[in-house]
């Protein structure tokens, strides 16, 4: 028999996409899952929509809305599987798409977390915004996907189906050995949402392992259901979060030399912010830097005992993606040296 899988979807207020997307999760190919539904204290029917259309799902309710890491902390502790798949209410499902990475990650014990391809829902030949064929890191820890740089997608014409050892698996669908989970203390409850699997998978690499990119699965995200792009908020956990998450797993000297390097690239973002007139997205900005800085000692606490040097991850770009797209006009991932 196949490992045991359970499948959570962390919802809040997400009835409308419950109601699309649940049915193509139950009818997945595969023989040993279970499927979870963990709710944020939602205000909308969701639970009651779940219980009189889809009984055989299990519901586990937290009390607050604990925000994408710590919601899913709070439910899987709950939660008995092999494997655990945190998967967005957001995402359309293909039947097949849990066999080929659980037999990929079965393969090799040193793999703790993958991903499917993810592409757009609304346009199934475009790779999608968050994962796409796998993330990656710049020389600056700035996060890019093969398959989407920037505001750049691109469409799926095979160029990335072959396997490869990636830095990051998108928390829109995100495969991870439950015993991985458990030896990292699952997700970052403070980064609230945005970059939190980023981190996840930044501590499993410090510890050896490795995270995959698996070509044979493929599902399609909506995107942004939660926080829209254009949303202050999310520019302020973004901005916030890639530094706490720099400081807690970068080496001293490198964290140092790149948070620095870092703040300075932020900088002419807040610029650009200011001078397009957009002062709720100047003030994000100035707000994660501050409260990056105010949090200082408590991120310290978090730092792992070994950390590796930043240049021997696999996954991580030798340069600076915000130049290679801005300033040398590098618009696809391929022609990223």
């Amino acid at each position: 028999m196949n490992p045991s899988v359970a499948v959570v979807i962390l919802n809040w207020n997400g009835r409308a996409f419950l109601e699309q997307f649940l049915p193509g999760v139950l009818r997945s190919e595969y023989d040993n899952l279970q499927v979870f539904v963990g709710d944020n204290a939602s205000t909308d029917d969701s639970i009651s929509f779940i219980e009189s259309h889809f009984p055989k799902v299990n519901i586990l309710k937290n009390d607050q809305n604990y925000g994408f890491a710590g919601g899913y902390n709070k439910v899987l502790e709950r939660v008995e599987a092999d494997y655990f798949i945190l998967l967005n209410s957001d995402v359309e499902v293909t039947p097949n798409w849990i066999q080929p990475v659980i037999d990929l990650m079965q393969s090799d014990d040193k793999i703790a977390a993958a991903q499917p391809k993810i592409k757009w829902q609304l346009d199934k030949n475009q790779f999608e915004y968050a994962g796409a064929a796998g993330g990656f890191l710049d020389l600056y820890a700035y996060p890019f996907c093969r398959g989407r740089l920037f505001n750049v997608y691109e469409t799926d014409r095979g160029q990335y189906n072959e396997m490869k050892e990636i830095f990051w698996a998108s928390g829109a669908a995100f495969f991870i050995k439950s015993k991985c989970w458990k030896e990292t203390g699952g997700l970052d409850a403070d980064l609230f949402a945005h970059m939190e699997e980023i981190d996840l998978c930044w501590r499993l690499k410090n510890l050896n392992y490795k995270v995959v990119y698996c070509p044979d699965a493929e599902v399609f995200h909506v995107g942004g259901g939660t926080l829209q792009s254009e949303n202050p908020f999310k520019t302020y956990l973004n901005f916030r979060n890639n530094l706490i998450i720099m400081q807690k797993n970068l080496p001293l000297g490198d964290a140092v030399f790149r948070i620095a390097i870092r703040m300075c690239i932020d900088f002419v973002a807040w610029l650009h912010f200011l001078l397009s007139g957009k002062p709720a997205f100047t003030r994000a900005v100035s707000k994660g830097h501050w409260h990056f800085i105010r949090d200082l000692t408590k991120t310290a606490r978090k730092r792992q005992q070994s950390l590796k040097p930043y240049a021997e991850h696999t996954g991580v770009y030798k340069s600076s993606v915000v130049w290679a797209f801005f300033i040398r006009k590098i618009k696809y991932f391929s022609n990223l040296n």
